[in-house]
């Protein structure tokens, strides 16, 4: 019954993937549907249920609003562990390598399937709250993924998930009532760590690598096709450098609140917070 389902999910999006030129999501639009339902289901069900009882006061004692972040950082927390280890994997998948273009792989198409079902639940859960419109483009432009092309920068770009797991342990900590703790301190320099080296330094490679990509197969693309993937890379890493600035300034206003005396201080005299975040 599973399979014939599973199957009856690809045929109905088959002349919509056939139409759009979307072949990804022809094969895997099962996949994409099962891993909304699951953080759909993460979110309404799953860990409201688990945080009641791991987290009685933090999560039990939240109002509504809180609550309903603490759950959304969850499905957060769970997708970026599935991404990092599955686009791990899928690093040195021959086929990808060979061709950086237009090489596929299962399991690299398998993985981008799972992030489009996230991103989709993230873009909806942003505009059915009013988030940030960041939030909404960061899911709209990645069904990009759903065409056989440039999978192997999607699934780097993929590893910019390891530091979402430090995002969503640093506001774990504040609802925990860790604000501004050594715990905290060490998890935001992890966190600016990760996210300058990984989005930042790594990110900037793997787009100039792919802007050369693209300049030498632009001749067997539609314009459509490169400026929407042009477009879709530069803004993204606007995006990184946007919520980079963000964080420095959010880590900044946690840490304020201690005088300098409480600090621990380096040789010169300045705090080791101020001293890392500057």
């Amino acid at each position: 019954m599973i399979t014939e389902l599973r199957y009856q999910v690809r045929d109905t999006v088959r002349p919509l993937a056939e139409k759009c030129g979307l072949s990804v999501l022809h094969e895997f639009a099962d996949i994409v549907v099962i891993a909304w339902l699951f953080f759909t289901a993460l979110q309404v069900g799953i860990s409201p249920t688990i945080s009641r009882v791991v987290f009685p006061v933090s999560y039990g004692k939240a109002n509504k609003r809180t609550r309903r972040n603490w759950d959304v950082h969850v499905v957060s927390l769970v997708h970026a562990l599935i991404a990092v280890v599955l686009a791990s994997w899928c690093l040195q998948a021959k086929s990808l390598n060979d061709d950086r273009a237009f090489g596929t792989y299962p399991d690299a198409s398998f993985l981008l399937a799972i992030a489009v079902g996230y991103f989709i639940w993230d873009a909806l859960e942003s505009i059915i709250h009013f988030s940030e419109v960041g939030f909404v483009l960061h899911g709209k432009q990645s069904t990009t993924f759903l065409r056989p092309f440039v999978h192997y920068y999607a699934v780097r770009f993929l590893l910019w998930e390891v530091s979402t797991i430090f995002l969503n342990i640093n506001w774990f900590l504040d609802k925990m009532g860790k604000t501004g703790s050594q715990l905290q301190f060490v998890n935001g320099i992890a966190l600016l760590g990760s996210f300058f080296c990984v989005r930042l330094v790594w990110g900037g490679i793997m787009s100039y690598g792919f802007f050369v990509t693209l300049n030498g197969v632009y001749t067997q693309l539609p314009l459509f096709y490169i400026m929407v993937y042009g477009v879709t890379n530069l803004t993204l890493h606007g995006l990184n450098w946007f919520w980079f600035m963000k964080m420095i300034g959010a880590l900044r206003r946690r840490f304020a609140g201690k005088s300098v005396k409480d600090k621990p201080m380096n040789g010169n005299g300045t705090s080791k917070i101020e001293s890392c975040l500057d």
